[in-house]
């Protein structure tokens, strides 16, 4: 079988990209990526000689490229998106070109391929925001209810999704994950920065009053997720994927951070709030657990200490990316 793989370079599809040539070294794999600032070609270094993986640099809003990468493919693997919701507000446009716009080209090219299946990947953040101390959580029928230029645009790009299916009979999946976390993040997103904070003896910045919630999901059992509607799937189905069961703030999470890696509270630093920031999500991952026998392997901790371990272990690969996003940080974490 032979994928592309949209955004393989990225954190989540890179991760991927190693899963899947990992439990299936009979596939081809095609990483199709612009390499933007969030593409790393260092976070594939170990696979560039596999002879059935093949890295092509271009942009999914290019018709032709995208039409090039995608011939004789059987399966598509949409990862391919801007995704911080902080850039999203300093930023919208690029948002709207890249996970609108490029949805709509691979979509046209997947049809033109006659691709067996187009799979989507999506976000939790497009149903909105949930009340603290609810037990209310995101399901597979939850009305989309964006509140950030990125949920919007990625809500946008599910629909469109959707309609390919219904007007031009494109064989898709979607899957809604929450917050993911783990090796190759950039280190702009909570879990990376405070970890790298905390090796680099700065302080850890937490927005707000800390309470905010989000489901977390470790990026290897959101790579099985993936995996368990490629193989299982049904057809024309979305899937919402989560890592926990109970509620956990932001605050909670960095002081769990601090714990493990040996250190008090006093490194955390209160930080003005972003604009229209969601207080909580919480996703039910009932019907993926129930129809494609999927459930997280790893507690939080569990996969904090993984994590942890690996950005300990890899400070070349880190450094470099921080100290080039210098002027976001001074930017978006501006004291309380």
């Amino acid at each position: 079988m032979k994928l592309l793989v949209t955004g393989g370079a990225g954190f989540i599809g890179s991760n991927f990209v190693h899963y899947w040539l990992s439990h299936h070294p009979e596939d081809v794999v095609i990483n199709f990526d612009k390499l933007t600032y969030a593409g790393n070609l260092e976070n594939l270094k170990d696979v560039e000689s596999n002879p059935n993986y093949q890295f092509i640099q271009g942009d999914i809003t290019d018709p032709v490229a995208v039409s090039s990468a995608m011939e004789g493919v059987d399966i598509v693997v949409h990862f391919a998106a801007e995704t911080h919701v902080d850039r999203s507000i300093l930023g919208p446009g690029v948002f709207l070109q890249t996970n609108i716009i490029g949805t709509q080209v691979l979509l046209d090219e997947a049809l033109k391929a006659k691709v067996k299946r187009f799979h989507h990947i999506s976000t939790d953040e497009v149903f909105g925001s949930l009340e603290l101390g609810t037990a209310e959580k995101f399901n597979e029928q939850t009305p989309y209810n964006p509140h950030s230029p990125y949920s919007a645009s990625k809500a946008g790009s599910d629909h469109l999704v959707r309609a390919y299916g219904d007007t031009y009979g494109l064989p898709y999946t979607i899957t809604n994950c929450s917050n993911n976390y783990g090796e190759y993040q950039f280190p702009e997103k909570l879990f990376g920065l405070a970890i790298t904070n905390v090796i680099e003896g700065k302080t850890v910045p937490v927005y707000g009053d800390g309470l905010n919630v989000r489901d977390w999901l470790y990026v290897q059992d959101h790579c099985a997720a993936v995996e368990a509607v490629l193989l299982r799937g049904r057809e024309g189905e979305t899937y919402t994927v989560g890592g926990l069961k109970d509620d956990v703030s932001n605050l909670e999470v960095v002081k769990m951070i601090l714990q493990l890696m040996g250190k008090n509270e006093n490194q955390i630093e209160y930080v003005k709030d972003r604009p229209g920031h969601d207080r909580r999500y919480a996703v039910d991952w009932t019907k993926i657990n129930q129809e494609l026998n999927w459930s997280p392997s790893v507690t939080l901790e569990e996969g904090l200490r993984k994590t942890i371990e690996w950005y300990q272990a890899h400070p070349d690969w880190w450094k470099p990316l921080k100290e080039k996003a210098q002027g976001f940080f001074a930017q978006n974490y501006k004291k309380a």
